[in-house]
């Protein structure tokens, strides 16, 4: 147990930005468009609504920003505002939450199924990021 807890411990420290932006498989989207994150169990789902900002998103996942932090490791279901992204609703699993200040935290997801972004936004809209 204690060798695997040092294992992890040594892969947080290889995780640096450089090193998580090589490990990206697809291109990243930088987009604005409100994004609703509710819990991903339907009967749950009406509990909380938390309505944030996209950053950027992916075939694989989106970040974005959010008044309050989300949790770690939970899945929500994903709204994204029609008029910015046309996207369905997906489910998604959070990877990290940090706070930016007193009431920002960015939050990081990864899709269940990959989506196709392509047709997704507006021209003009968008920006591609290649890190």
């Amino acid at each position: 147990m204690k060798d695997d807890a040092l294992e992890t411990l040594a892969d947080f420290e290889r995780n640096t930005p450089d090193a998580v932006k090589r490990a990206r498989v697809a291109t990243r989207i930088r987009i604005k468009s409100k994004v609703i994150a509710q819990p991903g169990n339907s009967g749950d789902r009406l509990k909380s609504k938390v309505q944030g900002i996209t950053g950027d998103i992916s075939a694989g996942g989106c970040q974005g920003l959010f008044p309050i932090p989300l949790r770690v490791g939970d899945i929500y279901w994903l709204t994204f505002d029609k008029t910015e992204l046309d996207l369905d609703s997906v489910f998604a699993r959070c990877l990290r939450c940090r706070l930016i200040r007193e009431d920002a935290y960015e939050a990081g997801f990864t899709f269940f199924e990959p989506i196709d972004v392509s047709n997704a936004v507006e021209s003009g809209k968008t920006e591609a990021l290649f890190d």
